[in-house]
């Protein structure tokens, strides 16, 4: 099982990678789009995302969106033991590099909020299925992060939204124990309800 999610993982970066600026650009927009058919990305508060790179799907679109409405944006910092805590971001707020080099917020540990306190968490993704389960880069700090939600009637808060490209969604992904499943998923030309039942808003 394993073999074949490394396998997916490897042949969707190379898709990914591939994409040259000006796809990433109308991907942008389109996922905007997505986006604002799911009505807690338009109202909620406390929206995070995260900061795109190798390849992910950009989202300065929908933080730009956010912010015109007043909503908050937060990005994931990393904790210990695979736990991910979140920093409110805006244009020119500081950044560090983390052990990964990705950019995050230069903030207090005591000012860092928690996957909880979240109402709408965007998760990269590599590779999707209509049932929400979700491959990412393989690190799990993700669905150790958010493991609190897998005994959780679904959905709830926070309510879990994979961005990808069209390209990403594969029929089936094997799932492993330990996987959170998203509730939608937001792609470049659609928004995707997840669930047993194929259903697409």
């Amino acid at each position: 099982m394993s073999d074949s999610r490394d396998l997916l993982r490897a042949r969707m970066s190379v898709r990914r990678n591939a994409l040259d600026a000006k796809q990433r650009i109308a991907a942008a927009a389109g996922v905007l789009h997505s986006l604002e058919n799911l009505p807690e990305f338009l109202t909620d508060a406390n929206v995070a995302g995260y900061w795109a790179v190798r390849g992910e799907l950009p989202l300065n679109l929908a933080v730009a969106s956010l912010a015109r409405r007043e909503q908050h944006y937060f990005l994931p910092v990393l904790g210990a033991t695979r736990q991910l805590y979140f920093a409110e971001y805006s244009t020119g707020t500081p950044v560090t590099h983390n052990r990964f080099g990705i950019p995050e917020p230069a903030t207090p540990a005591n000012q860092r909020l928690t996957p909880q306190d979240m109402d709408v968490i965007l998760l990269p993704s590599l590779a999707f299925d209509r049932r929400g389960h979700r491959l990412g880069t393989g690190g799990g700090w993700y669905d150790t992060s958010l493991a609190f939600l897998r005994a959780a009637l679904r959905p709830t808060t926070p309510l879990l939204v994979g961005i990808g490209y069209a390209f990403q969604e594969t029929e089936s992904i094997p799932a492993e124990p330990w996987d959170v499943d998203l509730d939608y998923v937001a792609t470049d030309s659609e928004l995707i309800a997840c669930g047993p039942v194929d259903a697409t808003v």
